[in-house]
């Protein structure tokens, strides 16, 4: 199949392209299941990975961003950004597959070692690659369409990504296999194979033929182009304050979960996927009002809540019931999930929109250069940080005196991860704060936004027929899963007796 560039794109040719391309998401969110986010911290930490460990795996995707330097200088002197694409792409997804190999290297620790190195070389291929699809689809898809087009996108891609990543807490659980490494070496040669049909399916997409080079211009200078625009360079700040506030805390989710709450993968694996439910249900709605509103205003009613979930989180350790505990937890990631959905794709659209048609690709490396600094280090810091903090605690207790007694009452007290949760939430403000300096069209108030969003919800929800039918089925899965969670913490049942 060529992968050149074509000089034009037939309307007829439209539709089957962007389904193409929704299928390559579909594929690409299933790669990522399988070999990456929640799976790939529970395969780190069978590893037996620390907190710095972790933190190094977590911050390789944003550092090999800057792979979207060299990426761009080839992508202006090659001008094919499709076959760059495409060749990119393929050469990570050969090394996700050959990631099945370590769970079968007997010392852990070299394992370890080859886990980080091949994360390595598969996120700097990705970034290449993304560096030359984005600005592709950059110059692809009409601009007033893209939310409707991303959020589909997302959608479909958030489904599939949540049957896997259930699929592999189940397999890691319930497979009866002597070593449970092996389990996770089946997960990476289908996420392989997943991402192998996506690249046939996005090699489909025509690619328009690029702009002609300015005259006199040369890459460096291109690539200053984006730090020079006022109101670009407050997105940039925006980006960077958000991708700190946020990884300071986000990658160690999972090991809080599974070290410190002590779940089952299984119990996280479905915590992770009502989170991306509840996003992909609004993604939808979300893509509806990004068209007719300003990004700016869903990021401003979004960020909030994502926040205040962060600080939440703080206080589930100290929860003295299971049951409640489990219920918070849920609530917690459902609120986390649907404003997930609009920050992701308001911050996506606000640099796609910022940038000036047909120079996508420097402006678009600008934001990559931004994220792989602020995302690289930061969850290095607060992987250090947490080693410090997990023999730290802070405590606000509340004494009564009174004659010859007294009593003490503990207010708040948190430790370890609870301290990287606290400090994102703090961040948080500052996010805030950069983000009111973005222009971004007309101002709308965040009012305005919850309301359009909660009408698109609602449009979004008609098709359900049977929202009892809907409940039934949901509920039955969580009564299982909280039953086999009370089972779990419930203490041991005295000798004679059948436990409950």
């Amino acid at each position: 199949m060529p992968l050149g560039p074509v000089d034009h794109v037939p309307a007829t040719a439209l539709p089957a392209a962007r389904r193409s391309l929704v299928v390559d998401s579909v594929c690409a969110s299933l790669t990522g299941a399988f070999c990456g986010g929640v799976i790939l911290s529970a395969f780190a930490i069978a590893l037996g990975a620390n907190s710095q460990q972790i933190g190094l795996l977590a911050a390789i995707p944003f550092i090999a961003q800057l792979a979207q330097l060299p990426a761009t200088a080839i992508i202006e002197h090659v001008r094919q950004r499709r076959k760059i694409g495409v060749l990119a792409v393929t050469t990570a997804r050969l090394v996700i597959t050959s990631l099945a190999l370590i769970p079968f290297i007997p010392d852990t620790g070299i394992g370890l070692q080859a886990l980080v190195a091949m994360q390595i070389v598969i996120s700097v291929f990705n970034s290449m690659g993304g560096c030359a699809i984005n600005s592709w689809l950059h110059h692809f898809v009409p601009r007033d369409a893209l939310g409707d087009f991303f959020s589909r996108r997302l959608v479909w891609g958030t489904a599939s990504a949540c049957i896997a990543t259930l699929l592999v807490g189940v397999m890691v659980e319930e497979l009866p296999l002597a070593n449970k490494l092996h389990t996770y070496a089946i997960s990476f040669v289908l996420g392989g194979m997943a991402g192998f049909i996506g690249i046939a399916f996005l090699a489909r997409v025509p690619e328009p033929r690029m702009p002609p080079r300015i005259p006199g211009s040369s890459v460096m200078r291109q690539l200053w182009e984006p730090f020079a625009d006022a109101n670009f360079r407050k997105l940039l700040l925006f980006l960077g304050s958000w991708n700190v506030a946020s990884n300071i805390a986000a990658p160690f989710l999972t090991v809080f979960l599974i070290r410190q709450l002590e779940y089952p993968l299984t119990v996280v694996t479905a915590l992770w996927v009502c989170s991306q439910v509840s996003n992909a249900f609004t993604l939808y709605a979300w893509g509806r009002v990004s068209d007719r509103l300003s990004n700016k205003a869903i990021l401003a009613a979004a960020l909030p809540v994502h926040f205040f979930c962060m600080f939440m989180l703080v206080f589930c350790d100290a929860v003295p019931y299971p049951a409640l505990q489990l219920w918070m937890l849920f609530a917690i990631h459902v609120l986390m999930g649907v404003a997930g959905g609009g920050i992701s794709l308001a911050a996506g659209n606000l640099g796609l929109r910022l940038a000036p048609q047909g120079h996508g690709t420097p402006y678009l490396a600008a934001i990559g250069l931004v994220t792989a600094f602020t995302g690289g280090v930061t969850p290095i810091v607060a992987g250090s940080l947490a080693h410090v903090f997990e023999v730290s605690e802070l405590s606000a207790v509340l004494r009564w005196v009174h004659s010859a007694s007294a009593h003490e009452f503990t207010v708040l007290r948190f430790a370890h991860w609870e301290f990287l949760f606290a400090l994102s939430a703090l961040l948080g403000l500052y996010v805030m704060h950069a983000l009111s300096r973005v222009r971004d069209g007309d101002e709308v108030s965040e009012r305005i936004v919850i309301q359009e969003f909660a009408l698109e919800a609602l449009r979004t929800a008609e098709p359900l027929t049977s929202l009892g039918g809907t409940l039934g089925a949901i509920f039955p899965f969580f009564d299982k899963l909280y039953d086999r969670i009370a089972f779990w913490h419930a203490p041991p049942s005295p000798p004679g007796t059948l436990p409950p």
